[in-house]
Formats: structure tokens, sequence, C-alpha cells
């Protein structure tokens, strides 16, 4: 109960037992009923429930008991607390009302097609399934594959759109680290890696073809030519 002291009924207690505190300021201060809070000086309710002194459990201060005393109208105030309790953080994946998981697979299939760049575990995160059957919606292996329809997990209320933001985002950061990733200098060419002629890579460079002599062409030959003269022929 919000701006409630510990234990409210044993606060309470020790109110009417040390204090000269009205019951509306009790009740007020301890978020009960005034009836409740004169039933409990009656004797008649929280019997057998010891009294918690508040301002020893620095839920309340003397300066602000002695003043609620002094003035009938009063309302007491909660001490503020010395320590802040941060909030616990959620591990593991995010729980699935029951009326919702069979949007589920829905879900996922949205998040793969709108969203590749996100990775199982920051799917699992926001819509709490499984990596087996993230891999079976992304490969249609899922075993209701063909009645699926892609249904944006916000809308449906599986998760909150701030989260999707952030995971999105995160992705978006990743992704110019693993695009700027330095070659690796001892890869070859495909050229220098693959020769056809030689795929064992004892590939030897190929002589340079040698010149063929100069030949005389056609019309330098029959331009010298003149035909034998023809002998006479005997009778």
């Amino acid at each position: 109960m919000s701006n409630a002291p510990l234990m409210p009924k044993a606060t309470a207690v020790w109110l009417v037992d040390n204090t000269a505190l009205s019951f509306d300021q009790i009740a007020a201060f301890c978020k009960l009923h005034p009836l409740e809070v004169k039933a409990i000086a009656d004797g008649e309710a929280a019997q057998g429930i010891k009294g918690l002194d508040p301002i020893m459990t620095g839920q309340l201060t003397r300066e602000e008991l002695e003043k609620a005393q002094n003035d009938p109208t009063y309302r007491v105030k909660l001490a503020p607390p010395k320590v802040t309790v941060p909030e616990p953080k959620r591990r593991g994946p995010r729980y699935t009302p029951v009326s919702k998981r069979q949007d589920r697979p829905n879900a996922i299939l949205w998040l793969v097609r709108n969203h590749p760049e996100l990775k199982d575990a920051q799917i699992v995160r926001l819509v709490g399934t499984t990596k087996p059957t993230i891999e079976a919606i992304r490969n249609r292996t899922h075993w209701n594959s063909a009645q699926l329809t892609p249904m944006d997990p916000v809308t449906l209320g599986i998760c909150k759109q701030i989260d999707l933001d952030l995971e999105v985002k995160k992705s978006a950061a990743d992704a110019p680290a693993r695009q700027e990733l330095p070659e690796d200098p001892t890869l070859l060419s495909p050229e220098e890696s693959i020769n056809p002629a030689d795929p064992f890579g004892n590939f030897k460079p190929a002589e340079a073809p040698q010149e063929e002599p100069n030949l005389p062409d056609a019309a330098s030959v029959f331009a010298n030519f003149s035909p034998a003269p023809q002998e006479e022929n005997e009778e």
C-alpha cells in the first residue's frame, strides 16, 4: 500500500497506547478506517498484535508527532525513506499472459520479417519465447506455419513500444561495428586463389608466344611469276 507505514495495524496499536492522537489521525496515517482504530482502542480488534514504534523504525519523527498532538486537525505525514531501494531487474524471458500466448507465434513472425536485424536473444526478451520456436518460425517448420499471420507485438500487448525501440536501437548500433571489421590480409583475391588451369596451386605463368617468321604473301609471289615457255610439239 502506497504511503502507508510498515505493519499498519501494529503501528496503530502503538499509537493508540502511547500517543494522544485522535482516531481519525491514526486512521489517516495507518490507512485504516476510523471504526477499525476505535475497535483496536476498545480491544475488540488486533488482539495479540504487539505495537510497533514508528519512531524507532524511522517512519515518523518526534517533531511530526508533537505537531499532530497539538493540532487535532493535522494529518500525520510519513517520514521520507532514508534509503532508496532500486526496483528489481527482470531476469529471464518476459512473462506472457495465458490469454495472449496463442498470439505469440504471430508476433514472432512479425519481428522476424520486419526486424531481421534482431537476434534470437532479443526476441526472447521481447516476446518471452524460446530460441527453437523462433528458428522453427523463421524456417517455416513450425507446426502451425500455414495459419500464422504477422502481427505487431505492441498492438497485441505482448511487449511495450519503448522496449521494442530499445532493442532495435541496440541492433542498429551493433550493425556498423560488424560492417567495419578489417579484412583478413592473408586472404587472396578470387583470381589468385582459383586458377582454372591448375586447381592444385601449381600454376605457372604461360610463356609468351614466339613470333612466327615473316612469310611472303600471295601478291608478292604472283608478281614475280612468269609462265615457262611451251615446247613445240614434234610432228
